[in-house]
């Protein structure tokens, strides 16, 4: 019976098979051929139709199964009847079989806000770079981010045709990270993963007072929290304004279940309350290890040029 399950692991559950549909939904528009391009604010800011329709999906399935949360998506879009083939009703037992946290237990759905970027990096989506897109869906309390589900859509696309094409990542504070091998970066290494499209003075200064020993420059806030728990990279550094509360809340959640950390360039912990401004105005810097080097090595000129 849904009653004897907590409030949050039913959305989590939910949100894991929204998850995974609004995955499809991505891989099916590129199969069709027609992405229906549309610049927002510039050029590196676009949103494709899979944004559009996987954003309709994954908000109209949450608010006709909990329709007293705050859902809060990045695509500003016009409400529209939404078609029944974009819903998805189901969940994932396995995570009804987790015991919810015990701080969580009381939870009310209305004291819930859900934070969602449909397509994480759809400028790299629409050029082909497809391991660098993902779906997120973050859950958040009282200002904090606590649950949160990844799906990548394109996981394993260069493995051949025989591969499982896709994953779902999620994890929850108090209960864990799952979907995945943990791994951290070689000791002594210091790799940075940062933007690959949103570069600027502060960006490169920020990323070479961490004295690197490589640097990487992919797409997608989603993406690089994942180099960082796969021991791709050592840090995640980005000193400007541009990522958003749906770009960093499920992300956030996945690195801070398995012992990692994600702030502002400054060090203070990001908010995710319903009346929170969306841009992180003070940048990302996030570790799954080693954070005290990272965030002492931040150049106080970065420091000053953002205000959080």
């Amino acid at each position: 019976m849904a009653s004897s399950h907590t409030v949050l692991m039913r959305l989590v559950a939910s949100a894991y098979s929204i998850a995974q549909k609004a995955g499809t939904i991505v891989r099916r528009v590129i199969a069709e051929g027609d992405l229906g391009i549309v610049e927002k604010t510039c050029a590196t800011d676009l949103q494709t139709k899979a944004d559009r329709l996987a954003q309709m999906s994954i908000c109209s399935s949450l608010a006709r199964k909990f329709p007293k949360l705050t859902i809060i998506g990045e695509e500003d879009l016009p409400f529209e009847e939404v078609d029944q083939e974009l819903i998805e009703d189901g969940q994932w037992e396995e995570i009804l079989q987790q015991p919810c946290p015990s701080q969580y237990s009381a939870i009310k759905e209305e004291d819930l806000v859900v934070w969602v970027d449909p397509l994480d990096g759809t400028k790299e989506y629409t050029e082909g770079l497809l391991d660098n897109v993902t779906v997120l869906i973050g859950i958040a309390y009282e200002g904090k981010a606590i649950a949160g589900v990844i799906n990548q859509p394109y996981y394993n696309y260069q493995a051949g045709p025989d591969a499982v094409l896709g994953r779902t990542i999620w994890g929850v504070l108090g209960l864990g990270a799952f979907g995945f091998q943990l791994k951290e970066a070689p000791a002594g290494k210091h790799i940075i993963t940062t933007t690959r499209s949103h570069n600027n003075k502060l960006v490169t200064d920020c990323v070479t007072a961490m004295n690197p020993d490589d640097v990487l420059r992919v797409g997608g806030a989603g993406n690089k929290i994942i180099q960082l728990i796969e021991g791709k990279a050592s840090a995640y550094v980005f000193a400007s304004p541009g990522c958003k509360k749906w770009d960093t809340c499920a992300p956030e959640v996945i690195l801070h279940a398995v012992g990692g950390k994600l702030t502002d360039i400054h060090g203070n912990a990001l908010q995710y309350n319903k009346e929170v401004k969306h841009m992180n105005s003070a940048g990302v810097l996030a570790t799954l290890r080693n954070y005290d080097y990272y965030a002492s090595r931040v150049p106080e000129s970065v420091k000053n040029a953002l205000v959080p």
